[in-house]
């Protein structure tokens, strides 16, 4: 039977929400649904989150032709891809060792998307990941994108770069403080990894200082399962996806909650806000062969002011 950590309890008691909290428990399972099967197998992308061999959180994705999501069994997910070499996430993922691995599946053109958290093991080329949740989101703030592939010719393997620092540049702070999306990846104090999503109109995450950002957190389903972790566990890794050239940024630091409503009266829609410290970047390019269409920004976005 699925239970709230202590982290997440205290946080929906703090924000005056534990019965919504305890309706919303419904929504997490141990098993695939067979509609969830389905929907799985039509993606081309899917986001994980772990901890390096250093201990680090990042967010990363996986991506491959629709049918490299499978699950052979409700309680198991199949992967048919790894992470590139040069992704932080790499050495962990591409060990024989099992690792923990928080997940979230999203198709912007539907605005559908589901968390499965688990343990990933290498299998080959790919990974299986034993299931420990799978969780129904709904699909407020996600932006509705279609995709394309591109070829071998447009985008060739030869081209992609990586560099790495300990703060944002001024292009990557420009590209952070323009972005309608990105994922964040956390842990438990057990360091039970989760994946989740997040979404504004451009410029709802504020650039701070190179090593420090801000964001609103919206209403949603009252379970702060993000947010309960970094209660136990500040370690916490970001992922902002460059939509349109195919190259991520990768981002590891450590979050904490600002609960002080003057603060959050201050951000249109924001109940409470996150900040984020910058303690390693990583930027690659050319990461992924997706290209998605410009946005239709979700009729949910509260304003940016």
């Amino acid at each position: 039977m699925a239970t709230y950590h202590s982290g997440e309890t205290a946080v929906q008691e703090r924000a005056g929400l534990a019965a919504q909290a305890r309706f919303s428990l419904g929504g997490i399972g141990e098993t695939v649904p067979p509609v969830a099967r389905e929907f799985l197998a039509e993606q081309p992308m899917i986001v994980l989150g772990g901890a390096d061999a250093a201990g680090r959180l990042w967010a990363t994705q996986l991506t491959g032709t629709p049918g490299f999501l499978r699950v052979p069994d409700p309680r198991t997910l199949v992967i048919d891809a790894l992470p590139l070499p040069e992704d932080p996430l790499a050495g962990v993922l591409g060990a024989a060792e099992p690792a923990l691995v928080g997940m979230i599946a999203i198709e912007p053109a539907t605005r559908r998307r589901m968390r499965i958290n688990g343990r990933a093991r290498r299998e080959g080329d790919g990974l299986r990941v034993d299931l420990d949740q799978v969780i129904s989101n709904c699909p407020k703030y996600l932006q509705k994108r279609d995709h394309r592939t591109v070829g071998a010719g447009e985008a060739p393997a030869r081209a992609r770069t990586a560099t790495s620092g300990a703060a944002l540049s001024a292009a990557q702070r420009s590209a952070v403080s323009t972005a309608d999306t990105f994922f964040i990846a956390t842990a438990s104090d057990r360091g039970d990894a989760d994946a989740s999503h997040r979404g504004g109109n451009p410029g709802f995450v504020q650039v701070l200082s190179p090593t420090l950002l801000r964001w609103p957190d919206y209403i949603g389903n009252a379970m702060f399962l993000t947010l309960g972790n970094l209660l136990l566990n500040p370690a916490s890794g970001l992922l902002f996806p460059d939509w349109s050239t195919g190259s991520v940024l990768h981002l590891s630091g450590t979050a904490r909650t600002v609960w002080d409503p003057e603060e959050a009266a201050r951000v249109p829609g924001a109940q409470r806000l996150v900040e984020f410290s910058v303690e390693a970047v990583r930027e690659v390019s050319a990461a992924t062969p997706l290209r998605w269409s410009d946005p239709g920004y979700s009729r949910f976005n509260p304003p940016v002011g």
